[in-house]
């Protein structure tokens, strides 16, 4: 197969994103204002709370079984990989350009977390279609791509809602706390000290009690506890796709709640069909969202150049070279089954761009919005090339 037939058969996905998020801009420009900020923010509540959990349970529920779980088992590691290797390409980025500390946690989290949901769900099943795909018959292809796109989904959001959103906790934390919450920290600090050295050091002759001793040994470990569950906020963890994907995995993989819920003859279809009904409307609206926030990165904010460079070169160059070495590098040892289109996902979790979710959790925070609208306006906007060229080397690679 030819470089032209590939290019096309890449190129025609990432064309339709583009479309998409360029109306998304378009609604949301001043003079139109249809999908003004305001709306934004309570669309991207709407799709929070409500489209991205359906679709999560939803396509996990109708998809994923236990034995393709078995089969599947090395893509949530290879998500991880994807993590592992950007936060550590953004910890040098870090040493390189020395942003402010409240923007420390959006750049390791652009660098480590990819957009692993939406663009799958659109990009693969649309590959399967083209008429040059290297991938066998479009319907299979079609089937297996719902079923990689949905755990790359469900798996990504587990990892960005509990790694990203608790790493920006962490540096605005520590940004508040260097700031009028110094006092604060101190005496938190003095009164934990205080609490261990009680409860380490040889008691005195007044305190010889066993039960007192119990008491202060349990207040100190009280309080340690809730020191780091300040510190991680584990709700986090339980976001709603997060939830919604833990849920679609009971589904899919318990056979009893499998066949109440799934398929023609299920009793409680009608429950899976309405999830599916919402959750189909998540794609769309996610990708009109994308293209409004992309707006404001065109107001500019105080980022600097070498930044943004920088997270670029990580997501679309170092990335996706070190996710080649990776990926082929498990298939020739024998630890994943060559399908063709399985190995083509592996690879792509390594070069797509950043999660936009990354713009929700500084939203949270309050903190780096601006910034963090040029970040995702150049990856995105450099994303139809990037993808582009990387998915037809990739399929050259699998074919």
């Amino acid at each position: 197969m030819g470089f032209v037939d590939l290019f096309s058969a890449a190129s025609m996905p990432v064309l339709k994103v583009l479309i998409v998020t360029a109306l998304g801009s378009f609604l949301a420009l001043d003079s139109i204002d249809i999908l003004g900020q305001s709306t934004r923010k309570e669309v991207n509540n709407i799709v929070f709370y409500v489209f991205n959990p359906a679709l999560v349970s939803s396509n996990l529920a109708s998809t994923i079984t236990y034995k393709s779980m078995i089969s599947m088992w090395f893509m949530p590691v290879n998500i991880l990989l994807t993590f592992i290797i950007g936060s550590a390409l953004g910890w040098l980025l870090l040493l390189i350009a020395r942003p402010p500390q409240h923007l420390k946690g959006l750049i390791i989290g652009t660098c480590a977390a990819g957009n692993l949901g939406n663009i799958f769900l659109i990009i693969l099943p649309a590959v399967c279609k083209e008429k040059a795909s290297p991938f066998g018959d479009p319907d299979v292809c079609y089937e297996n791509s719902i079923t990689y796109a949905s755990l790359s989904l469900a798996i990504g959001a587990v990892y960005l809602w509990g790694y990203v959103y608790n790493l920006v906790r962490v540096f605005v934390g520590h940004t508040l706390k260097s700031g009028n919450n110094d006092l604060t920290s101190i005496d938190e600090t003095v009164t934990v000290r205080e609490d261990l050295t009680r409860s380490l050091l040889p008691s005195s002759p007044s305190s010889t009690n066993t039960d007192g001793k119990m008491k202060v040994m349990l207040n100190g470990m009280k309080h340690q506890l809730g020191n780091f569950s300040r510190r991680i906020n584990l709700k986090a963890v339980f976001a709603p796709s997060t939830t919604a994907a833990i849920v679609g995995f009971m589904i899919g993989t318990i056979t009893p709640m499998r066949r109440l819920l799934i398929g023609t003859t299920a009793p409680l279809r009608v429950i899976q069909a309405s999830a599916s009904l919402v959750g189909d409307a998540a794609i769309p609206m996610v990708t009109l969202i994308i293209g409004g926030n992309l707006l404001r990165g065109l107001k500019g904010s105080g980022i600097s150049l070498l930044t943004v460079l920088g997270i670029v070169s990580v997501r679309y160059i170092f990335l996706p070279l070190c996710g080649i070495l990776t990926v082929k590098g498990v298939v020739y040892l024998g630890f994943v089954d060559p399908d063709p289109l399985y190995v083509f996902v592996l690879l792509l979790q390594f070069a797509v761009p950043p999660a936009m979710n990354t713009g929700t959790i500084m939203q949270l925070f309050g903190v780096g919005e601006s910034e963090c609208s040029v970040i995702m306006l150049w990856t995105y906007g450099l994303a139809s090339i990037s993808l582009s060229l990387w998915s037809t080397f990739f399929m050259w690679l699998v074919s």
